[in-house]
């Protein structure tokens, strides 16, 4: 078969392929990006078919012979560098896994008049965004794409425009916890992820569902001798599996497991006696991927074999074995004291006497001092307390939110007050262990309004867009997100669709106010997240199960 590739012609011999792996893997093109292969689901892949915009990692080879392909690389080097410099000076991208893909699609646009925010939404439904909260990316598009659908000239802020992109990096280091990069080169995909940087020749290893890894010459090789059958999604619906500690309480608080979702999955590659490439090249998945054992795993397989090895995982891979957000039970009286179970897994690397965290202890002492922490052995996943805000922020939701529960709790038993039926334009506040305070508020008009004291700003686009993700990733946590798990403690929501993230076209507009700090520069979006989560909780009444707003998620 042969394909015509941004210009070139490319023979393929394998029709079993799909079109991402003969972009990626035959043809070296690294910004289509695989990040839920072969789910269809989060749009990294998208690339034009004839001009038309298709997911690659669902496209078998053979159905696209004879036809023209067009990747980012292939795009007029004009139309992609005003999208590049929007992004950046919007915000629109942060790690900039995703956003080769939304380029993609949003660029198939122009020339389609009209082109409007319900537009843009519209195509935003094939992709899945964690970082931007979405918000920053239609900023984004509005400057490149006028209203009647004519590209346009970009923003004269784009690219650098004044701005000090050393400053905004560090800036996103602190918001992102590990160093990031910011500039053009993100946004089109090129920040350095483990998997784009792994040698040619290299072998590709793959989990193969009993602890070990298959190897093969490319990641479809390798996939197809594991004889892993893909795993899909559950009817089972989300159960909190901690129970509300005994008691006459005036609010009290379950959720569920929450997949961190973070779009670029686990990957490594190590030469043998090398260093192995970070699974955080740019970007710290929320500190999911801290812990990430793919990088000994390919520093061991390199060893073994006496030659490079990538170790890859599928986004099925990431939801069984990475950690989760771990589930809690909170119950507290009007003035804030109570107790909060923290939910462990029975037999897991968390269980145990060594379970407490004294960072975590530590912190919930800080936003939540009448708080008393319980450790609770749960059947399920592994969980992590890495994850953004994690224990600490429900923590400070209880407390913040505290005071606007009526006293009326029963006597005795699991008790709960009757709480009022939902709060809109009062300002919440929460200040972070790390000291960022945020002032957030659910508008009358159905947005958010936040304000954001992070010390000294050092580049106020950077600190927008990450306050905006976090306030993304607080709605989608109060009203969408959770994951299902069975008895057996198995994870059965294995799809990216399947973990609640809300949609662009669901997102309310969020504005953010960086209050002009003159202190240390510290995280802002953290506190961001837990105000948020609180004044959206308020606002939907309190209910006592989290997520609020999904009749699957509630049961």
């Amino acid at each position: 078969m042969q394909l015509l590739v941004d210009g070139a012609a490319v023979e393929v011999d394998d029709g079993s392929l799909t079109l991402l792996d003969v972009l990626r893997d035959r043809s070296g093109i690294r910004s289509v990006k695989d990040g839920c292969s072969p789910q269809g689901q989060c749009g990294c892949c998208t690339v034009w078919v004839d001009g038309r915009s298709r997911v690659a990692c669902v496209t078998p080879v053979r159905r696209v012979a004879g036809r023209e392909i067009t990747t980012l690389d292939g795009l007029p080097p004009g139309t992609r560098q005003r999208w590049a410099d929007a992004l950046v000076a919007t915000g629109g991208s942060q790690c900039g896994f995703c956003t080769p893909g939304v380029v993609m699609r949003l660029a198939a646009l122009a020339g389609k008049a009209p082109v409007s925010d319900g537009t843009v939404d519209q195509a935003l439904l094939a992709h899945l965004c964690r970082c931007t909260g979405w918000q920053t990316i239609k900023e984004a598009a509005r400057m490149v794409i006028g209203g009647d659908g004519r590209v346009g000239s970009g923003h004269d802020r784009c690219a650098g425009g004044g701005r000090d992109l050393a400053q905004a990096a560090r800036r996103a280091e602190l918001e992102g916890g590990v160093p990031q990069q910011v500039g053009p080169h993100v946004a089109l995909g090129r920040a350095g992820f483990a998997d784009d940087t792994a040698p040619e020749g290299a072998l590709v290893a793959v989990p193969d569902g009993r602890g070990g890894h298959v190897v093969g010459a490319t990641p479809s090789e390798a996939r197809n001798r594991s004889g892993k059958v893909q795993g899909r999604s559950t009817s089972l619906a989300p159960r909190p599996p901690v129970a509300v500690p005994p008691g006459a309480w005036a609010l009290t608080l379950r959720t569920n497991w929450v997949e961190p979702a973070y779009v670029e999955p686990d990957a490594s590659w190590c030469e043998p006696g090398g260093r192995p490439a970070s699974p955080v090249g740019n970007g710290g998945a929320f500190g999911g991927k801290l812990r990430s054992p793919v990088a000994e795993e390919a520093r061991a397989l390199a060893e073994e074999h006496r030659r490079a090895v990538r170790v890859l995982w599928s986004r099925e891979d990431v939801v069984r074995r990475a950690p989760k957000r771990p589930p809690v039970a909170g119950a507290v009286r009007p003035d804030g004291s109570g107790v909060l179970r923290i939910g462990i897994p029975i037999g897991g690397d968390l269980a145990g006497e060594g379970v407490r965290s004294p960072e975590v202890e530590k912190a919930v002492a800080i936003v939540a001092p009448s708080l008393v922490l319980e450790w609770v052995p749960v059947r399920g996943p592994q969980v992590s307390f890495d994850l953004r805000g994690a224990v600490w922020a429900e923590a400070a939701v209880l407390a913040a939110c505290a005071p606007f529960a009526t006293a009326m709790a029963k006597s005795g038993g699991t008790g709960r007050a009757e709480v009022i039926p939902g709060v809109v334009g009062v300002p919440i506040e929460v200040v972070s262990p790390g000291g960022g305070r945020a002032v957030a508020c659910y508008t009358l008009e159905g947005g958010l309004r936040i304000e954001v004291d992070a010390g000294m700003v050092l580049d106020e686009v950077v600190l927008r867009s990450y306050c905006i993700g976090a306030a993304h990733q607080a709605l989608s946590w109060v009203r969408s997100e959770a994951i299902a798990v069975d008895d057996d403690g198995e994870v059965g929501d294995l799809t990216v669709r399947s973990f609640g993230v809300v949609p662009a076209r669901a997102m309310p507009p969020v504005e953010v106010v960086t209050l002009p700090g003159e202190g240390h520069p510290v995280n802002g979006s953290d506190a961001v997240f837990a105000a948020t989560a609180a004044a959206v909780w308020l606002a939907d009444g309190l209910g006592e199960v989290w997520p609020t707003g999904s009749a699957r998620h509630n049961g």
